[in-house]
C-alpha cells in the first residue's frame, strides 16, 4: 500500500514500521510520532492515512496481546528478536488478527519483502514461516484461562501490565476494573470543543464543512460546545479548524474548566498550560477579563502561542515559568487558578498508547511528589473567596484523592461541590464533595480527575 509523488513510492507500511522503531528505540512519544508522519506525508490519500493510523495505533494497543500469540507459535521469543524482526512480526500479526481486510498472503510476503529489503536475508524463511503458522493456528489460538489466572488473562485480553490490573483492582474494584480496561480499548473518537458564541446557522456550516470533508460528526449529549469526530485524520486542513472554529480538547478537559465557574471578568491563572485547551476554554470564559497561561517549557509555550493565534485568544498572556517556584509578585491575585498538573496520564492510555508500557509504580508515586510541589506554590496566587481546580488525566489514587486530601489538610481551602458546574448526565457520589473521578467507558470523556477548592 504505498502512493507515487513525483519519482519517490511511499510504502505505508514501511513508515509504520519506521515509525515503531522509533517509538521502541528512541523512546519518542508515540501520538507525536504518528502526527509527525501523518503531517509528512500528507499528500497519502485518506484511505491509506487511515490504514497507517489504524496499524499503528493498534500494534501498541495491544502489544502484550500479540507478542502473547506471536510467542505460541514461534520457536524465539518476541523479547529475544531483533528490533526491526519484533516490530515487523508484531505488526504482522496485527493485521492476521484484527485486520480482516487485509489478505493473509499478502500480510506474509509484505513482512518477508521488508525483511530482506532491510537487510535481513537470512530471517526470510523465520518471518515466513511464523507468520503462516500463526495465520493457521488463529481460530485455534488457546489464551489464557479466566478462572485459573484472572490477571493473566486480562493481561493478555486486554493488552494491560499486570502491575496496573493489580492496582485498580485494590483501588476500583475488581468490576470497576474490568469496565476501564474494556474502556481503554474502545474506538476513540477525536473530541472538539466549538467556539462559543456560534449562532445555529454557523454551527452548521461548520458541521456541512466536517462531513463535506469526509469526518463523521456526532454532538455530545454532556456538553453543547462539544462533537465526537470520526475518520478525523484532514481535520487540520478545513478552513474551520485553521480560522479557531474548532479545537481539539477532550470533553474531561472542559469539564475541568467547567468546574471552575469563571466569570466575564476573572483573572485567571493557569499553571502548567500546555498544549492549551484549558487556557483557551478559560479564554473564552473570561471574555472581558484576562488569562495568564504559564509553563515550564519553552517548546511546549510554542504550541501554547500556536493556538493563541489561531483562536484569536488576544486576552492570554504566556510566561515560560516552573510551577514550583514561588512568584511572589501574584500572591492572592487570581480569580481562579487552574492546575492540571503532569500525571502518569493513566486515563488516556485510549489515545496515548505507550503510556502503558513506559509507567512504573516508582514514577508515580514521584508524580505525586511534584503535584504537591507545583499546588504548595499555585495556592499562593488564589485570592481569598477564589477558587483553586486541581485536575489530571490519570486514574490513580496516589495522584488524585490522596493529593486532594493531603491539599486540605495543610492549605486553608475548603472542597466545594460541582453539581452547579457540571452538567447533569455525569452522576457520581464524590460530586457533592467537591471532586469526580471520570472513568473511561461510563462518560464521553477519558480518565480525568477533577477536584474543585475555595480559599477561605
Amino acid at each position: 500500500m504505498g502512493r507515487r509523488q513525483g519519482q519517490s513510492s511511499v510504502n505505508v507500511r514501511e513508515l509504520v514500521l519506521d515509525g515503531l522503531l522509533a517509538i521502541e528505540r528512541e523512546q519518542e512519544y508515540s501520538h507525536v510520532v504518528i502526527g509527525g508522519i501523518l503531517d509528512k506525508y500528507n499528500y497519502l490519500e485518506a484511505r491509506e492515512k487511515a490504514f497507517l493510523k489504524r496499524l499503528m495505533e493498534g500494534v501498541l494497543e495491544r502489544r502484550i496481546t500479540l507478542d502473547y500469540a506471536i510467542d505460541r507459535v514461534s520457536s524465539v521469543p518476541v523479547r529475544r528478536m531483533k528490533p526491526l524482526i519484533r516490530e515487523l512480526m508484531r505488526m504482522s500479526a496485527y493485521q492476521i488478527l484484527f485486520m480482516d481486510a487485509v489478505p493473509d498472503s499478502a500480510v506474509c510476503n509484505e513482512a518477508v519483502r521488508l525483511a530482506q529489503q532491510r537487510g535481513f536475508h537470512t530471517l526470510k524463511g523465520f518471518v515466513n514461516g511464523v507468520l503462516r503458522s500463526l495465520c493457521r493456528n488463529r481460530d485455534k489460538m488457546v489464551w489464557p484461562d479466566r478462572e485459573q489466572d484472572r490477571e493473566r488473562y486480562l493481561s493478555v485480553r486486554y493488552s494491560m501490565p499486570c502491575w496496573l490490573i493489580r492496582k485498580w483492582d485494590r483501588e476500583q474494584g475488581r468490576e470497576q476494573t474490568e469496565g476501564i480496561l474494556e474502556g481503554l480499548l474502545a474506538a476513540r473518537p477525536v473530541t472538539v470543543r466549538i467556539r462559543d458564541g456560534l449562532t445555529e446557522e454557523q454551527r452548521q456550516a461548520v458541521r456541512e464543512e466536517l462531513e463535506q470533508a469526509g469526518i463523521g460528526v456526532r454532538e455530545s449529549g454532556l456538553l453543547p460546545c462539544a462533537w465526537h469526530l470520526e475518520k478525523s485524520e484532514g481535520m487540520r486542513n478545513i478552513p474551520a479548524f485553521s480560522s479557531g472554529l474548532l479545537t481539539v480538547q477532550d470533553i474531561g478537559s472542559m469539564l475541568a474548566v467547567e468546574a471552575a465557574g469563571i466569570g466575564p471578568d476573572a483573572f485567571v491563572m493557569d499553571v502548567c498550560a500546555a498544549p492549551g485547551g484549558k487556557t483557551m476554554f478559560a479564554a473564552q470564559k473570561a471574555y472581558r477579563g484576562r488569562v495568564l497561561a504559564r509553563d515550564s517549557s519553552e517548546r511546549r509555550l510554542a504550541l501554547l502561542e500556536e493556538a493563541r493565534r489561531r483562536l484569536g485568544a488576544e486576552n492570554v498572556t504566556l510566561e515560560q515559568w516552573d510551577g514550583t517556584l514561588p512568584d511572589e509578585t501574584r500572591r492572592e491575585q487570581a480569580d481562579v487558578v487552574l492546575v492540571d498538573a503532569p500525571c502518569s496520564g493513566l486515563g488516556v492510555i485510549g489515545r496515548k498508547r505507550d503510556i502503558k508500557y513506559r509507567m512504573t509504580k516508582q514514577t508515580v508515586d514521584t508524580l505525586a511528589g511534584l503535584q504537591k510541589q507545583i499546588l504548595e506554590q499555585a495556592q499562593q496566587y488564589v485570592k481569598p473567596g477564589g477558587v483553586l481546580v486541581y485536575s489530571t488525566c490519570t486514574i490513580s489514587r496516589a495522584e488524585n484523592e490522596d493529593v486532594r486530601r493531603w491539599f486540605l489538610d495543610r492549605f486553608p481551602f475548603r472542597a466545594e461541590s460541582l453539581e452547579p458546574y457540571l452538567p447533569e448526565g455525569i452522576r457520581e457520589e464524590t460530586i457533592s464533595r467537591g471532586y469526580v473521578q471520570l472513568l473511561p467507558g461510563l462518560y464521553e470523556s477519558d480518565g480525568f480527575f477533577i477536584a474543585r477548592f475555595v480559599r477561605e
